[in-house]
């Protein structure tokens, strides 16, 4: 049944072009990141969640060893290339994770269906965030918690005049990636009530800083 959805899904929406090389790269770019600190936050967000989880841009499976046994995860990542490689590691690890190549602006999912999404790296790159943030409010039951690791726009003057400088060609090599979007704004406007933020200033330039939280559906 699960794989008689993805099918619809993919065939009523089409499948994207994707980023076939920044797909393949990508595990080798952020290896180092991932045991220098993303694998601890991962685990953090990702190890938090019970019930029915939404894992939002899967891209290739790095969140996946991290949940629970016993929590039900439905993964979506509209590149084809990603959600090649996020099923593949899915299998590796004998996770059951349901992936559907679809982006988050119009999730197929009934209202309050999900207990929990995680959301990591994510944000900076999906077309619409703001629309993609009520998606995830609609289909979070009431109380569900929105669980989160981003780059964010930075504080001072001059930091956020080079992210704005670089972000058209950072979008170029990183594939859509936006290193000065006010997530944190985003997420409050959308309805959320943020009620866990810790920021950091790790990360490479100019994808620094970064925030890890977690906010309810209202």
């Amino acid at each position: 049944m699960n794989l008689l959805l993805r099918d619809r899904v993919t065939q009523a929406l089409g499948t994207p072009r994707g980023h076939p090389i920044f797909a393949a790269l990508y595990d080798l770019l952020t290896r180092s990141a991932e045991k220098k600190f993303l694998g601890a936050h991962r685990a953090y967000l990702a190890g938090g969640t019970a019930g029915r989880v939404l894992d939002v841009g899967s891209g290739t499976g790095a969140n996946f060893g991290y949940y629970p046994p016993a929590a039900e995860v439905v993964g979506v990542e509209p590149d084809p290339y990603m959600a090649r490689r996020a099923r593949a590691r899915a299998q590796r690890l004998g996770k059951p994770v349901t992936l559907l190549e679809v982006g988050a602006e119009q999730l197929p999912f009934p209202d309050a269906s999900f207990d929990a999404a995680v959301v990591t790296l994510v944000l900076c790159t999906i077309p619409d965030p703001e629309r993609s943030l009520a998606e995830l409010g609609r289909v979070l039951r009431p109380g569900g918690q929105l669980r989160f690791l981003e780059h964010v726009r930075a504080t001072t003057p001059g930091w956020v005049r080079f992210q704005d400088l670089v972000t058209p060609l950072w979008k170029r090599i990183g594939a859509g990636c936006h290193p000065n979007r006010d997530t944190v704004g985003a997420i409050e406007r959308s309805g959320f009530r943020i009620t866990e933020l810790e920021r950091y200033a790790f990360g490479p330039y100019p994808i620094r800083p970064m925030i890890r939280g977690v906010a309810l559906r209202a």
